[in-house]
């Protein structure tokens, strides 16, 4: 158990102890649907909301109705699991020369079960529907007919939507990877970088355009992008477009591409919205399901029990520990997130911060200079729970709780990857 004044973590099985140290987690959800906390009371209620008692109503937090509980668990032994046979070898696929050699380049010996499921039906033209989750090859599953596509008919426009601008980008970068040495062209349409490069290599009309709905939409309007042009549309992490409240925007530009397109359609999920989208945009689909193991296995998951005023010192304390390698912070508003990154660097910590207000270009630096290893803690909101792509994270800390358990899930996620296992910590505020 670790302690620090009034806070502490411990593990799932540890009972009751003094006040302020970790308490088990087992009993009845109900009495945890609510944790009890030290924020949001005060002296006066003199312009809160109160109850019909007439006491100050206390402020609804982050993660306020997750329960504790299912922030613990033990992280499952890594499994070398067998690789699933595949029908084909990547020579089979036709593939030109030299794609084939800059797939080889990459160290590809042969294809995922995606890859090998998907590719030859999105060679014959066919419209997909895959369920598959991170770590499954997916991004090459699409990107490598695509560009053998283009090789064949250098007419061919293909739009590419996903939720994240960090996702956008790093489908980019693995389409670049892909088209060494090849005449195949990229753009990339995001918020948050310089509109005016946007539309100016738009309109060298590329091969391909990748984006976030939001500003693929508005350059659309801005009459920068021809929908009328392009023939192949692929929508990725469709199931997080919808939960970022995308699905108007994303109905909008579907409905103005032709409709003999070629539809490629991935999801982590799939419930009733999302097989309504299925059956509106996609033409008799090829569906293929490949799920992984989830990575959130492979972390050991507990809870690090703060009062609020020691959060930052808490942090700290464990930052300062040797096996805190390599860490991601997540705080809950861009103004928390910039505030710990900047205490972080005033107390001689390598750190950075990435959220919705830092400029594209200082979001890219400061996601290469965590990668390449110039600082070891990223502090970040759920925007980089989606898209980042780091292998050797060790540590995951959710300085304030997420604001529900999927986003959860996605955080954790980023450590533990491939055959290593992570360890993420919650801070839980109050006693229990």
């Amino acid at each position: 158990m670790y302690n620090n004044r009034n806070a502490s973590f411990g593990r799932s099985n540890r009972g009751s102890q003094s006040s302020g140290e970790f308490r088990n987690f087992s009993a009845p959800r109900s009495k945890f649907s609510r944790p009890k906390s030290n924020y949001g009371t005060s002296r006066s209620s003199f312009g809160r909301p109160t109850s019909r008692f007439g006491a100050p109503r206390k402020a609804k937090r982050f993660g306020d109705d997750i329960n504790p509980a299912l922030f613990i668990k033990k992280a499952c032994p890594v499994v070398k699991i067998e690789e699933v046979e595949v029908k084909h070898q990547l020579n089979e696929f036709g593939f030109s020369e030299t794609l084939y050699r800059n797939i080889q380049n990459k160290g590809y010996l042969q294809p995922t079960k995606i890859q090998d499921e998907i590719i030859p039906s999105i060679l014959e033209g066919r419209d997909v529907l895959g369920i598959a989750n991170t770590g499954t090859g997916k991004t090459a599953a699409y990107a490598l007919p695509i560009i053998e596509m283009i090789v064949k008919n250098p007419q061919k426009r293909i739009l590419i939507m996903a939720p994240t601008r960090e996702l956008a980008m790093q489908i980019k970068q693995e389409f670049r990877s892909f088209t060494f040495d090849m005449k195949v062209y990229i753009s990339l349409a995001i918020g948050g970088a310089y509109l005016r490069e946007q539309v100016m290599e738009i309109r060298r009309d590329p091969h391909i355009i990748v984006g976030t709905p939001g500003r693929i939409k508005d350059l659309a309007d801005r009459r920068v992008i021809n929908f009328t042009q392009m023939d192949t549309i692929v929508l990725d992490e469709v199931d997080r477009m919808l939960d970022m409240g995308f699905i108007n925007d994303i109905k909008n530009i579907v409905d103005r591409i032709p409709p003999n397109r070629q539809t490629l359609f991935f999801s982590a999920t799939m419930d009733r919205k999302i097989e309504g989208l299925v059956n509106s945009f996609l033409n008799n689909p090829v569906k293929v399901s490949i799920k992984t193991q989830e990575s959130s296995d492979h972390v050991e998951q507990n809870v690090v029990m703060v009062n609020r005023n020691n959060k930052e010192e808490m942090l700290m304390n464990l930052l300062n520990k040797s096996d805190f390698k390599k860490v991601l912070v997540f705080g809950g508003t861009k103004r928390i997130v910039e505030k710990i990154s900047q205490d972080l660097l005033g107390n001689g910590f390598k750190a950075g911060s990435l959220h919705g207000d830092k400029p594209q270009h200082k979001r890219q630096t400061t996601l290469r200079m965590f990668k390449e290893n110039q600082i070891n803690i990223l502090v970040a909101t759920d925007v980089a729970a989606r898209g980042l792509d780091v292998k050797d994270i060790t540590h995951v800390i959710n300085y304030d709780k997420p604001n529900n358990y999927e986003d959860y899930i996605h955080r954790i996620g980023r450590t533990g990857r491939g055959d290593a296992t992570g360890m993420a910590l919650t801070f839980v505020e109050g006693r229990y």
